[in-house]
C-alpha cells in the first residue's frame, strides 16, 4: 500500500559512454581537437548496446568523435533516437598549447602519480583548467537533469568530461573524480535521486566494459589523461 504522506522520489539515470579510440593523433595530446575516432570493432559496440536502455534521451558533446560513437552503437541494431542533442559543455578540456605535443614526452615531464595533465586549478597555457571543465560539465548536468527528470539519459562524452561527472556524483570532489580510469567505449552510470528535501547521487558502476572478457579488444584502453605505465622487470 502506498503512503500518500511519503514524498515522491525521482530517479534520473545517467549512462555515460566514452568515445571510441582515436588512432590518428600521432601519439600527441589532442584535447578539444576535433579529430575522428575508430569505430571498426563492431563487437565492442554490440556489447555496449546490450546494456544501454532503449528509451532514453541522447546527448553528445560538440566534437565529432562522440557522434561517430553514437552512430556505431545505433548501427548494431540499437533503436536510433529521433534526435541527439549536441552539448558544447560536454566537450573535452581545452588543453591549449599542450594540444599537439607528444604525449609520452609530456607525461615524462609531470610528477609521478599524476592523475591528469595538471593540478585541477592550473589552466593549460591558452586553454582551460580541469576546474573550468568541471564547472561547465556540472552546470549542463544540472540543467539536463531538471529538464529530463525521471528519465534515462545516455551521454556520449570524453575521459575528462566523465571524470568531471563522477566528481559531481562524489559530492563535488574533482580531485577524487580524477582518480578513476575511463576507457574508450566504457559505460559509467550515475543516478540522481531527488525528492522535496533530498538531492543526492548514487554511483552504480564506473568504467564498465562489457566486451572485456575477450582480450582481442584490449586496444579500447587509451589514456584519458596522464597515465605512466612502468615496466616491471623480473629478476
Amino acid at each position: 500500500m502506498s503512503n500518500p504522506d511519503k514524498p515522491e522520489v525521482v530517479v534520473t539515470r545517467w549512462w555515460w559512454v566514452r568515445h571510441a579510440p582515436v588512432r590518428s593523433d600521432g601519439g600527441n595530446i589532442y584535447g578539444q581537437s576535433d579529430i575522428a575516432c575508430d569505430t571498426s570493432d563492431r563487437e565492442v559496440f554490440e556489447a555496449v548496446a546490450k546494456i544501454l536502455p532503449r528509451a532514453a534521451v541522447w546527448v553528445a558533446s560538440s566534437l565529432q568523435r562522440t557522434h561517430q560513437t553514437a552512430e556505431a552503437i545505433w548501427n548494431t541494431g540499437f533503436p536510433k533516437p529521433a534526435t541527439i542533442a549536441k552539448e558544447a559543455a560536454f566537450a573535452e578540456q581545452h588543453l591549449g598549447q599542450w594540444q599537439g605535443m607528444n604525449r609520452a614526452a609530456f607525461l615524462a615531464s609531470r610528477p609521478a602519480g599524476s592523475h591528469w595533465f595538471a593540478d585541477i586549478a592550473e589552466p593549460a597555457p591558452g586553454g582551460e583548467s580541469f576546474m573550468d571543465l568541471y564547472n561547465r560539465v556540472w552546470g549542463a548536468i544540472d540543467r539536463i537533469t531538471i529538464d529530463h527528470a525521471g528519465h534515462d539519459v545516455i551521454a556520449v562524452g570524453h575521459g575528462g568530461t566523465i571524470k568531471a561527472a563522477i566528481s559531481l556524483a562524489l559530492g563535488g570532489q574533482p580531485e577524487k573524480g580524477l582518480a578513476f580510469d575511463i576507457d574508450n567505449c566504457s559505460v559509467t552510470r550515475l543516478d540522481h535521486i531527488a525528492s522535496e528535501s533530498v538531492s543526492v547521487w548514487r554511483v552504480p558502476m564506473v568504467n564498465q566494459q562489457p566486451w572485456i572478457a575477450d582480450a582481442a579488444h584490449k586496444a579500447m584502453h587509451q589514456p584519458a589523461g596522464p597515465e605512466v605505465v612502468r615496466e616491471t622487470k623480473l629478476a
